[in-house]
């Protein structure tokens, strides 16, 4: 792969059928007026207006294409700053969402990744196709942030773009951890990785908490130990996700924490800026409700949220307005139990992937299946989503379930690991060929 984006089925410059087709009759008279005047000078400021209203993929399709000072101001780390801003502020669906996913459960080295916005809006005889591609080791995700993943191995980590191609030379890092999280520092302009290893040279014999810098230098420090620990019974409770989850905009990473005795559910926070701890309240369950039944913590439309199973007849859907203010938690859905979602059973609730503006959520189901849920008229529907050449041929089709593999959502952006200082090439990551594998 040498710096070309994600090609798949719902790529905006494929032209579509049914669609109006200009005619050469009125070209004469347009030909005229071309070559009688000279064409129009546009000012820089309106050329870059014009250019950050052009979505990430085509202007990495563009970019070797134009002109050497339109190529500069694309490849520019204010130009994807700015690009990035006004996509996500406008309209997230612009930024083309997609998800990406390895698989956790046998040493793949191979990356799936779909269209979100084909998941919405295929018809059923239309699936979703995912494109594969392959590192040189099995490498897992520790996260996403402005269009860029955060892949590691045993030792190693670096950063990959997958709409322009472009990936970081890996970091060294070191250590066995299982608590971890990637994110940015808005304040400080600084991607971070944080690390909660469990084997180390401290003298206590416990775990060690270090977050690294991504930069000319990379750098890491120690910081606070992380206030949790996943082998101690007598917490009151666990953690239910260890990948910590990125808040765009509040330079945070979250993790929940729940009880399978109590009612007690909370956030831990991490703030990258400060890196330091907080914690922050959740809505309260009902006394009623299935305790072993772990809620999912999820962001949608930028906020945070959680869903809860209620009463064994429904999910709610809780959404924090405004960050870190437990008052403004809001209720913005509640989905009734469904036969279909349940069998199996599983002790878990609901997971929210992504949401469109006319109420339509993307969720994983209990049983492990995708599911398209519309929270106007309460119908369900099950997309198909052909995974068929993704390399993982020991794991079930998507089509019939999740199970295996870890899911993340990213924005494609122009963002690039050389825009901090970090050393980028194009031949880390490469379009997967069916068949090359053998297990």
């Amino acid at each position: 792969m040498k710096g070309d984006p994600i090609l798949d089925d719902d790529d905006d410059s494929v032209a579509r059928k049914d669609k109006a087709v200009t005619t050469t009759e009125e070209w004469p008279e347009l030909l005229c007026c071309t070559t009688t005047k000279p064409p129009p000078i546009l000012l820089d400021e309106l050329i870059a207006e014009i250019l950050l209203r052009i979505p990430a993929r085509s202007l990495v399709r563009l970019r070797n294409s134009v002109c050497s000072s339109f190529r500069t101001l694309i490849s520019s780390s204010q130009f994807a700053k700015d690009h990035l801003r006004r996509s996500m502020a406008v309209d997230p669906a612009l930024t083309h969402p997609r998800i990406a996913y390895y698989s956790y459960r046998l040493s793949y080295p191979a990356i799936g990744v779909f269209s979100i916005r084909s998941v919405f809006e295929n018809r059923p005889h239309e699936p979703t196709k995912v494109v594969a591609y392959e590192g040189r080791r099995h490498l897992r995700m520790i996260g996403s942030c402005n269009g860029l993943l955060c892949l590691h191995d045993e030792e190693r980590a670096m950063l990959w773009n997958p709409c322009t191609g472009f990936t970081s030379q890996p970091l060294e890092i070191g250590g066995i951890f299982f608590v971890c999280g990637f994110g940015y520092d808005h304040v400080n302009d600084k991607y971070k990785l944080f690390l909660n290893f469990l084997v180390e040279e401290k003298k206590s014999g416990g775990p060690v908490t270090r977050i690294f810098t991504f930069g000319p230098k990379c750098t890491w420090r120690t910081i606070q130990d992380f206030p949790h620990r996943l082998c101690d019974p007598g917490k009151k409770a666990i953690l239910s996700n260890l990948v910590g989850l990125f808040v765009s905009g509040t330079g945070t990473l979250n993790w929940l924490l729940c009880s399978s005795r109590t009612s007690f559910v909370a956030v831990l926070s991490l703030d990258l800026v400060k890196e330091t701890y907080s914690q922050i309240s959740l809505p309260s369950r009902d006394s009623d409700d299935a305790l072993r039944v772990f809620p999912q913590l999820a962001t949608l439309r930028g906020c945070l949220a959680v869903c809860y199973e209620t009463k064994k007849t429904h999910w709610t859907l809780w959404i924090m307005m405004e960050y870190g203010v437990p008052e403004s938690w809001t209720k913005l859905a509640i989905i009734p139990h469904h036969p279909l979602l349940l069998n199996p059973p599983l002790n878990c609730a609901l997971e929210p992937m992504y949401m469109l503006k006319n109420n339509v959520l993307l969720v994983i189901s209990p049983n492990g299946k995708f599911v398209l849920c519309n929270l106007n008229d309460g119908s369900i529907d099950f997309p198909n989503i052909d995974s068929s050449d993704d390399g993982m041929t020991k794991l079930p089709p998507l089509s019939r379930g999740a199970g295996g593999r870890d899911f993340h959502i990213y924005h494609e952006s122009l963002v690039s690991p050389s825009h901090f200082g970090l050393p980028t090439c194009s031949s880390q990551m490469r379009l997967f060929k069916p068949g090359l594998f053998i297990w």
